[in-house]
């Protein structure tokens, strides 16, 4: 079916406004749309709210085009928003309703989970774990129209098949599904196959990201090009250049509640990747016809703890990532429309991540494809300077993670001033409950106005009632087993205690004694009848084991999966960190068994070998490997 609309789509795709309805741009623009990730509203100078961070290249955006003082992601966590950017819907439509697209479970239609604890109100859905190709992307819809069309950095909604390349993208680096960069943010990197420039051992994934998107703007600068920068920065693991954190370690006042100096390093490269596209933007001459976008998929981070601190904080609003206060969802936004957005301008329209894909088809003369609907709507007149009068957003969150401020399941809804959360069943008898915020007078929504305002709450609260019904929503239910007993809400918005990690397995007992000292890391090892059939449950998945021996070496293994893919052999010298490893990569063929054979440089001991095997969408099965140095050998025949 999805190819057919796409058919279809082309044909209908081919109306383009005339040149005197589209005045600002001859022929149709380029478009680079910029997504941070956990990006809070008062990380950058944007908007006056942080002296700690420094965001030159971001005031630099915002100072060619217009500043939006009111936008808004599309859930308080990445994939929902993600999603939402991709296809104009609601993550209450698709089901994304959590960062899970890395799991190895693929579950492609939301619903009710099977129970709750007796504590909790109300079941839970169980979300979505990838973006279905069913749903007509924007890559796709403007691949059609004529755009060559890359992906640079995190995705997040799925490995293949559900991957950029399966989603309307010709380019997908680093092709990689999981929530942040493979090990750190500083090279070596854990990514199958990819790694650092040669020579620049100590690359930052940003600036790496940001060099690979110039070559292919270089290559595409003479035809219309739509370009994906969406960072890992500044998603956990928290790391950065060293030089920078020192710069910033100089620079913390104790009283300021943004003062965590790695977090903003993180912030700094974040930045100079910005600065790195506009830069060959106007070294190319694109700058005047090319549309960029820059949001985030989310609130700050007021959850974890780096350099003894929060990451961040996203004071004036309440909450954070993960929330749906303000401090969730509210985030950065610029947008620049050459000949169009009044540079330097600001607006207080409000707008959410569904809107961007329908305004992109305005903006360009393009038509939805038959069939096709958005829960966004166009922001074309905000970027000419008009209000959206009336204009309504809504945030499906029905999920309770246990971080600071923290609800139980909701959903929100915003029209002009007003804010109205409803919580799914947390009133007495299995009845709603409210919180309503006016957030002209009560922007850190301490006070919740909803027993002042019952007739607006009704109000709001129909609003909320339609847009589940024309999602067709997954919404949570009453729980059959609440006990009021063990029901305590005094701890609701409270920092729920991170479970204690479970105590190291003895040697004896960490994994499979078949597996002859070999322990399987991301990933399950089973042994049958001499055969070692590996499956995926993370990320990079991997067998490890002491080494024991001194290089230069051979490891050969003989191995066998369908697909076919990119592996790797990975060195940690005795003393040496993870990131000083040195990876040799190799590829397997789909099919039967085959042999491999890697030579290994390593000069001196090798204390840990790690087999990293391209099982993330398939099982590989190993039949032996063998290590060979000079009279040294090692071998495992399973």
């Amino acid at each position: 079916m999805k190819k057919i609309l796409a058919l279809l789509g082309v044909i209908a795709l081919q109306s383009v406004v005339c040149a005197a309805e589209q005045p600002a741009l001859a022929g149709r623009p380029n478009i680079v749309f910029i997504l941070a990730d956990d990006l809070g509203w008062a990380d950058t100078t944007l908007y006056g709210h942080t002296q700690f961070h420094r965001t030159p290249n971001l005031d630099r955006l915002a100072k060619r085009g217009m500043l939006f003082t009111r936008a808004h992601s599309a859930s308080p966590l990445c994939s929902p928003t993600r999603s939402a950017i991709m296809t104009g819907l609601s993550p209450a439509r698709t089901g994304i309703t959590v960062p899970g697209c890395h799991e190895a479970k693929v579950i492609l239609e939301a619903a009710l989970a099977k129970g709750a604890p007796a504590d909790k109100k109300s079941i839970m859905p169980v979300s979505v774990t990838r973006l279905k190709t069913e749903y007509r992307t924007l890559a796709e819809t403007l691949k059609d129209a004529g755009y060559a069309t890359a992906h640079f950095g995190k995705w997040h909604l799925g490995a293949e098949p559900y991957s950029p390349l399966q989603q309307g993208f010709d380019v997908d680096m680093p092709h990689w599904p999981g929530p942040g960069p493979a090990g750190s943010y500083v090279a070596p990197w854990k990514f199958p196959d990819f790694d650092a420039d040669p020579g620049e051992p100590n690359q930052h994934i940003e600036d790496r990201m940001a060099k690979e998107a110039v070559k292919w703007m270089e290559k595409n600068k003479d035809h219309p090009f739509y370009l994906n920068y969406w960072m890992f920065s500044v998603h956990a693991p928290f790391d950065a250049k060293q030089a920078l954190i020192e710069k910033y370690r100089g620079c913390v006042n104790p009283a300021d509640a943004q003062r965590c100096p790695t977090y903003a390093a993180m912030v700094e490269s974040m930045d100079d990747a910005v600065g790195t596209l506009l830069d060959t933007l106007d070294r190319l001459k694109l700058a005047d016809r090319t549309l960029i976008v820059f949001t985030a998929d989310n609130g700050g981070n007021m959850y974890n703890e780096v350099d003894g601190v929060t990451p961040t904080s996203n004071r004036p609003l309440r909450g954070g990532k993960a929330t749906l206060f303000e401090g969730g969802t509210r985030v950065p936004g610029v947008v620049i429309l050459p000949g169009v957005t009044q540079p330097g301008s600001r607006s207080d329209a409000l707008i959410q991540s569904e809107d961007y894909y329908p305004t992109l088809l305005d903006v360009l003369g393009l038509q939805p494809a038959p069939g096709q609907q958005f829960d966004g709507r166009s922001i074309l007149p905000a970027l000419k300077g008009d209000a959206l009068a009336g204009k309504a957003i809504c945030q499906f969150f029905p999920h309770d993670p246990g971080v600071p401020d923290w609800l139980p399941p909701a959903v929100s809804v915003i029209r002009d001033d007003w804010k109205l959360i409803r919580i799914f069943h947390g009133g007495e008898k299995g009845a709603h409950r409210y919180l309503l915020f006016n957030h002209r007078d009560d922007l850190s929504e301490k006070n919740n106005l909803a027993a002042q305002e019952p007739g607006r709450v009704q109000e709001l609260d129909a609003l909320i009632e339609k847009f589940l019904a024309d999602t067709k929503a997954v919404v949570p239910a009453p729980n059959p087993a609440f006990d009021p007993a063990k029901y305590h809400p005094e701890d609701e918005g409270k920092q729920k205690p991170k479970a204690k990690a479970k105590a190291k397995a003895s040697a004896k007992d960490e994994s499979d004694p078949k597996l002859q000292g070999w322990k399987a890391r991301s990933c399950t090892a089973s042994v049958k009848d001499g055969i070692v059939t590996i499956q995926s449950n993370g990320d990079a998945p991997f067998l490890g084991v002491g080494a024991g021996i001194s290089g230069p070496a051979v490891a050969k293994l003989r191995v066998r999966c369908a697909n076919g893919g990119k592996g790797k052999i990975e060195l940690i010298p005795p003393g040496k960190k993870e990131t000083e490893a040195r990876r040799v990569p190799f590829t397997l063929k789909a099919g039967d068994w085959q042999e491999v054979s890697v030579d290994l440089p390593a000069m001196g001991p090798i204390n840990i070998l790690r087999v990293y095997l391209p099982a993330q969408q398939q099982s590989v099965d190993v039949d032996w490997i063998e290590l060979k140095a000079g009279e040294q050998k090692k071998s495992w025949q399973f």
